[in-house]
């Protein structure tokens, strides 16, 4: 997979996020960040990463987001492990 097919996937997810009123102020919560900052946000390194590990960490989210999308829930990982500051072991803490 290509860094833009990793980042065109990863907006996607963040699209999937910002539409959803349950996912979107979870995902605020956790990454600290306000609703008016995610433009900004995104603009930093691992942010696009971020969003993937959010999906990836709740299956029925990422069941979810994989079906909308059309992806298999492998292509999300896949991606991950593509983008910059990606980590496929986004469930163990250093």
């Amino acid at each position: 997979m290509s860094p833009e097919q990793a980042e065109t996937i990863a907006v996607q997810a963040l699209t999937f996020i910002a539409g959803d009123p349950q996912l979107l102020p979870r995902f605020l919560a956790i990454t600290g960040i306000e609703a008016n900052q995610i433009r900004e946000a995104a603009q930093e390194p691992g942010f696009l990463a971020g969003v993937l590990q959010f999906v990836m960490a709740h299956e029925p989210t990422l069941a979810a987001f994989s079906e909308a999308k059309g992806f298999e829930p492998r292509d999300v990982s896949t991606a991950l492990r593509t983008l910059p500051f990606g980590e496929e072991r986004w469930d163990i803490q250093p």
